[in-house]
């Protein structure tokens, strides 16, 4: 029986959830930040060391205007609310992804809460912003070039937004689609994929606590043969 390290979710269906119940977009965004606090919860609870969320992709530009802008908002006020929070309780928070583009106040607010919690131990929450694992690994490579290094493997990790943290054993991907939409694509080679049928405002601690077992008991072998085959 193994237990995950490391669990990354793309928290999908928050604005067609918001439209499901005749109101907007944004109220769905609104609802599944309630989600991201529960699930942070369930993530404790169990033990995870690090969890990594898809918040905004670079992809999520695309958007209506008025959505990004309620977006970033949103993500102002929760890190003003929670920050003491999240200190408290010994949550280290850890950003991964191009952040320039956001606004100055945004851009600080997310180094000040990573700086404040880079002690942090009890677990680490990677917040994906403007993240794209494409141009996450094109940078990786530019980086090499750079520097000089071959491009294998070993190095290529060492230039990833994820250079220290473990690969994530679990990717849980909420809204009934069954796609990564550019999403950790190197790194979860070999996780285990969870596609939920619920939107993620929906999607409880219970939810969560059946695929931590589910995966408990599934066999990784990596490309290896089953112990009960050899």
């Amino acid at each position: 029986m193994t237990f995950p390290e490391h669990v990354a979710i793309i928290m999908d269906g928050n604005g067609r959830w918001g439209l499901k119940k005749k109101k907007s977009r944004n109220y769905g965004h609104k609802k599944g930040l309630e989600t991201v606090e529960k699930i942070i919860e369930a993530a404790v609870y169990k033990k995870i060391k690090y969890l990594t969320l898809f918040v905004f992709s670079t992809e999520n530009w695309k958007r209506p205007v008025k959505e990004v802008n309620y977006l970033i908002r949103l993500l102002n006020k929760y890190i003003d609310k929670e920050i003491s929070n999240l200190l408290k309780k010994n949550i280290k928070i850890n950003v991964i992804g191009d952040i320039s583009p956001f606004p100055n106040i945004l851009k600080n607010k997310l180094k000040k809460i990573s700086s404040l919690s880079k002690t942090n131990n009890k677990i680490q929450i990677n917040m994906a912003l403007n993240y794209g694992s494409r141009q996450e690994i094109i940078k990786a490579i530019n980086s090499l070039n750079k520097n000089n290094l071959k491009i294998n493997e070993k190095n290529i990790n060492k230039f990833l937004y994820t250079h220290d943290v473990p690969e994530p054993e679990i990717l849980i991907r909420t809204g009934n689609t069954k796609r990564i939409s550019n999403f950790l694509t190197w790194q979860i080679i070999y996780s285990e994929i969870f596609f939920v049928k619920k939107m993620w405002p929906d999607f409880s601690k219970n939810d969560f606590y059946k695929i931590i077992e589910n995966y408990k008991k599934i066999e990784r072998k990596f490309g290896g043969l089953s112990e009960r085959t050899k």
